[in-house]
C-alpha cells in the first residue's frame, strides 16, 4: 500500500497500548447457559469450563479497534479523506472515504449478519471475525506466548515479509470502466456500482465476493493477504506457509514439531485433553477430535461391565445391549452361565439369558399349537392372543392369514371367505348371501327381490300383503284366490286395511254393500227382511205388503 508504514512485529496500537480482545468471562455461543463464561486454559485455545474453542465464545473488544491498529499499520486509513465517523451513524466500521449514502449502498450488497451495526449481531460477528481472521499472535510477537526466543528472528522475518509482500487492505470504489469482471466469480461488474479493489492483485470484486478462499468468510474490514494470486484472510494465508499448533493456535517456527491426527502441534503441546500429560510417543485414544491418554479415556469414557462392575478398558472388547455393557468374557447367560457371544439371547428384568433358558422361564406360547415362541421367531398378535405365523390360520380352510383381513368369532379366527360362507345371512328363497337391503318375514331373511307374491311373483317389499299357509300373497291375488265374495258386488272381501263385512246364513256383504234393495239405505246395525235374493228394510217390506 502506498504511503503506509508498518510497525514492528511487537506492535502496539496508535495509542501505544497493546490491543486487547475481551475473552475471559464471555458466554459460549454453542453451549449457552451451561458455560459459566470463557475461562482460558493456561496454554490451549479452549475454555476450561465448556471445552469449546475461544472463537466459539462471544469475543469482543474493550474499545473501538480499527483493523489498521490490529494489523499494526500506521498512516491514514485511505488516500481519500474520512467522510464521517462510522459510530455516529451507528456502525462499528465502514469503508473509509465513502459518503454515508454510499456506505449504505455498500452494506446493502452484503448479508445482514455482515453489517456491523452497533448493538446488533453484526457487530459481534465482526468482533469474532477480527479475532479469527486476524489472530493477534500472528500479527505481533508480543502476543506469542510459546515462541522460543531462539526462533524470534524467524517470526520477525515471517511477519515482515508477509506485511511487505502479502498483507493489504482493500478499498471500495465505483466501477468507472465497462466490461470489467469480478476477480472471484468472473461475472460482470455493473458500471457505476460499488466494488472492492485489491491493489496487490490489480482486481475488482463484488462486495459479496471479497472472501477468503479457505474459510469462505467475507474478509473482515477488507483486510486480505495474497498467496499464489489468491485471496486469503491472514490466518489461512499464514497456514499456507507455516504449521499452526492445534492446541495453542500459534504458528510454529521451529523445525521440530509433532504431526498427529492430521494436525500440527508444538512438541510439548500434543497432550491428553483431560490431564495435559504429553502424548508424544504414547498410546492415545481419539474422542470428539481430541486425544486422551489411556488412563483418562478409561476413567472418563470407558463403560463399566454389568457383570463384574470393572472398567472395560480399550484393550477389551465392549459388548453392549440396551445401554448396558459387558466384557466379552462376562457376556453370559444369567442362569446357566454359558457364553452368549455370537448367539441368540433374550432379556428380562435387566438380565440376559440364552435362548433355551429364556424360553424355559419366560417365553410365551402360541394359542394355536401351544408351543413356545423361540427368540427371533415372528409372532402374530391380536388383542390378548398370539400365534406363530404358520399357526395364525383360518379355522375352516386352514390357510395362513398373514396380513390379510380376518374375522374373530368365539375364540376362533376365520378368513373373510370362510366366515361369510359359514355365518353370513342367506335368503330363505335363493340361499344366497344377503349383503344389503334384506327383508325379514316370519323371522326369516329374504332378498327384497326374492320376497314376492306366491301367485303372481310381484315384489311385496313395501307393499300390502297377507299370508295363507305360511305363504305371502299380494292383496289382489289373496282376494281372488281365498276371500269371500260380496253377495251385492261379487268382489272379494279381503279384510286388508281393516275392511268390515256382514254375514247372514251363507251370504256375505261389504259393509258399504249391505243396503236395502228398495230404498238403498244402509242396513248395517238395523233389522232387515229377506225377499228372495234381496234384503229390504222393514219400511220397504210394509210397503210391499200393502
Amino acid at each position: 500500500m502506498n504511503g503506509v508504514q508498518r510497525m514492528p512485529s511487537d506492535a502496539f496500537d496508535t495509542k501505544g497500548v497493546l490491543i486487547t480482545d475481551v475473552e475471559e468471562g464471555q458466554p459460549c455461543l454453542q453451549c449457552g447457559d451451561t458455560c459459566s463464561g470463557f475461562s482460558p486454559h493456561t496454554w490451549r485455545k479452549n475454555c476450561t469450563s465448556c471445552k469449546c474453542p475461544r472463537e466459539a465464545h462471544d469475543v469482543c473488544h474493550e474499545e473501538w479497534v480499527s483493523v489498521r491498529s490490529r494489523l499494526g499499520l500506521k498512516g491514514e486509513e485511505s488516500s481519500c479523506p474520512v467522510a464521517f465517523d462510522p459510530r455516529e451513524k451507528g456502525l462499528a466500521w465502514a469503508p473509509p472515504g465513502l459518503p454515508a449514502y454510499k456506505v449504505e449502498e455498500y452494506f446493502s450488497m452484503l448479508p445482514e449478519i455482515s453489517v456491523p451495526r452497533l448493538g446488533t449481531p453484526g457487530e459481534r460477528y465482526r468482533d469474532r471475525q477480527l479475532a479469527i481472521q486476524l489472530p493477534k499472535q500472528d500479527l505481533a510477537r508480543a502476543y506469542c506466548r510459546h515462541l522460543n526466543p531462539k526462533h524470534a528472528s524467524s517470526a520477525d522475518d515471517f511477519m515482515a515479509a508477509r506485511n511487505e509482500i502479502a498483507l493489504d487492505i482493500g478499498s471500495v470504489q465505483e466501477v468507472l470502466e465497462r466490461d470489467l469482471d469480478c476477480g472471484a466469480c468472473h461475472a460482470p461488474l455493473k458500471y457505476g456500482s460499488l466494488a472492492v479493489s485489491a491493489s496487490k492483485l490489480g482486481l475488482l470484486y463484488h462486495p459479496a465476493c471479497f472472501r477468503c478462499t479457505e474459510c469462505k468468510e467475507l474478509l473482515v474490514d477488507l483486510a486480505y493477504c495474497v498467496h499464489d494470486d489468491t485471496l486469503f484472510c491472514e490466518r489461512h494465508y499464514a497456514e499456507q506457509l507455516k504449521p499452526r499448533c492445534a492446541a495453542c493456535d500459534e504458528l510454529i517456527f521451529s523445525g521440530e514439531y509433532t504431526k498427529a491426527m492430521n494436525k500440527d502441534w508444538h512438541s510439548g503441546h500434543f497432550c491428553c485433553w483431560q490431564c495435559d500429560e504429553s502424548l508424544t510417543g504414547q498410546r492415545y485414544v481419539l474422542r470428539d477430535e481430541h486425544p486422551y491418554c489411556i488412563k483418562c479415556y478409561e476413567s472418563v469414557f470407558a463403560n463399566g461391565c454389568e457383570e463384574c462392575n470393572k472398567i472395560i478398558g480399550i484393550d477389551s472388547k465392549d459388548l453392549s445391549y440396551k445401554d448396558k455393557h459387558w466384557h466379552e468374557a462376562c457376556f453370559l447367560c444369567n442362569r446357566c452361565r454359558v457364553s452368549l457371544v455370537d448367539k441368540q439371547f433374550g432379556s428380562k428384568v435387566d438380565k440376559i439369558y440364552c435362548g433355551n433358558c429364556y424360553d424355559a422361564q419366560f417365553a410365551s406360547r402360541c394359542d394355536g399349537c401351544g408351543e413356545i415362541f423361540r427368540a427371533g421367531t415372528k409372532k402374530m398378535e391380536y388383542k390378548t392372543r398370539q400365534w406363530h405365523e404358520k399357526c395364525f390360520c383360518c379355522v375352516v380352510c386352514k390357510n395362513p392369514i398373514g396380513t390379510k383381513s380376518f374375522i374373530p368369532r368365539e375364540q376362533e379366527i376365520y378368513c373373510a371367505a370362510c366366515y361369510e360362507d359359514k355365518f353370513a345371512t342367506r335368503c330363505v328363497k335363493c340361499n344366497k348371501i344377503i349383503t344389503s337391503g334384506g327383508v325379514t318375514y316370519k323371522n326369516e331373511p329374504w332378498h327384497r327381490d326374492c320376497f314376492t307374491c306366491s301367485n303372481c311373483n310381484n315384489s311385496l317389499a313395501g307393499q300390502r300383503f297377507t299370508s295363507r299357509d305360511d305363504k305371502p300373497y299380494c292383496a289382489d291375488c289373496f282376494g281372488e284366490l281365498f276371500a269371500k265374495r260380496c253377495t251385492a258386488c261379487s268382489k272379494p272381501i279381503t279384510g286388508i286395511g281393516g275392511t268390515r263385512f256382514i254375514s247372514f246364513e251363507d251370504r256375505h256383504w261389504h259393509n258399504d254393500c249391505f243396503i236395502c234393495a228398495g230404498c238403498k239405505t244402509s242396513l248395517v246395525g238395523r233389522g232387515f227382511i229377506t225377499d228372495g235374493e234381496d234384503i229390504i228394510c222393514p219400511d220397504c217390506a210394509k210397503m210391499k205388503l200393502m
